[in-house]
């Protein structure tokens, strides 16, 4: 179901929750977010994860690296870049990129195969719970909740024009599992047309959110946050690449807009703090099998 707020069509999708990471909203290629988590659904998961979770380190250093599997799914309309059919190389940076953005977080990202599929509809009109997105994940879909399924489309019509990417949470497999996964923008990739998003830092947040993050600013300036300590709290998405803001004046720090979880360019972004290191792999380990 869905209702428009503020000129743009909002879906909320329960209890099956997406997190959407839109774009092209005004002029200035504002990342806009399609989507609002309900805060009741955020109080019952984070309980239910208080419930499960298992003892997890807290610092950026790990003894062994947790390889996960990825799996890329290009879906084109035409054989043209504009068509969605990117290329190899692009797709190589790609995983360097996540490889170096996740460095500290102790996972490396393994390419275990491409997949290339002309399909004009899929292309045009997947979007978060949509007919066509069910149909091209349950067709191409690899591999268990260890697995990192990602699918590059064009977003041009349909409850997903506009986006950015999404991505499925962790906690959401046990009942969805053949939607699990990160569906973005072909020209997202680094090298492509997209800028100032085209450095690849669209499929490193949207990772993060499959990794069991939420964005920066969830819950703006009260409560819990996004439930790591050591992201200051912020009560608006950050655009483009400011020196210092601090929009919670009476909470400390500064607002994390060089966070992947932000909405900064793609060159503003270079960090996850320790904490949402030791929340991620909290997360993959209690939904996803991943641990040392």
């Amino acid at each position: 179901m869905g209702y428009i707020a503020g000129g743009y069509q909002v879906m909320l999708l329960l209890p099956f929750t997406f997190l959407l990471f839109g774009l092209l909203a005004d002029a200035n290629k504002r990342r806009i977010c399609g989507t609002f988590i309900d805060e009741s659904k955020i109080e019952d998961m984070e309980r239910m994860f208080g419930d499960l979770r298992l003892e997890a380190k807290t610092s950026a250093g790990y003894t062994q690296t947790i390889y996960i599997d990825l799996h890329f799914h290009v879906i084109y309309e035409n054989t043209t870049l504009e068509g969605g059919h990117i290329p190899d190389q692009q797709i190589k940076d790609q995983i360097d990129v996540l490889n170096t953005d996740y460095g500290l977080t102790g996972l490396r990202w393994r390419h275990v195969n491409t997949t290339r599929t002309q399909n004009p509809e899929w292309f045009v009109q997947v979007g978060p719970d949509s007919e066509p997105e069910k149909n091209m994940k349950s067709i191409l879909k690899a591999g268990e909740a260890s697995a990192l399924n990602v699918y590059s489309v064009g977003f041009r019509s349909g409850v997903g024009e506009g986006l950015l990417g999404y991505s499925t949470f962790p906690w959401d497999y046990s009942s969805k599992s053949t939607l699990d996964g990160v569906v973005i923008l072909y020209s997202s990739l680094p090298g492509g047309t997209l800028a100032p998003y085209n450095k690849g830092r669209t499929l490193t947040h949207e990772i993060g959110h499959w990794l069991g993050l939420y964005h920066t600013f969830q819950g703006g300036c009260r409560g819990q946050g996004d439930f790591v300590s050591d992201t200051p709290a912020e009560l608006s998405p950050a655009y483009g690449c400011p020196n210092k803001r601090d929009s919670c004046p009476n909470d400390p720090g500064f607002d994390p807009i060089h966070n992947f979880m932000d909405y900064s360019d793609d060159v503003c972004m270079r960090e996850f703090t320790a904490g949402q290191i030791s929340r991620l792999r909290s997360q993959i380990s209690v939904y996803r099998g991943l641990r040392e």
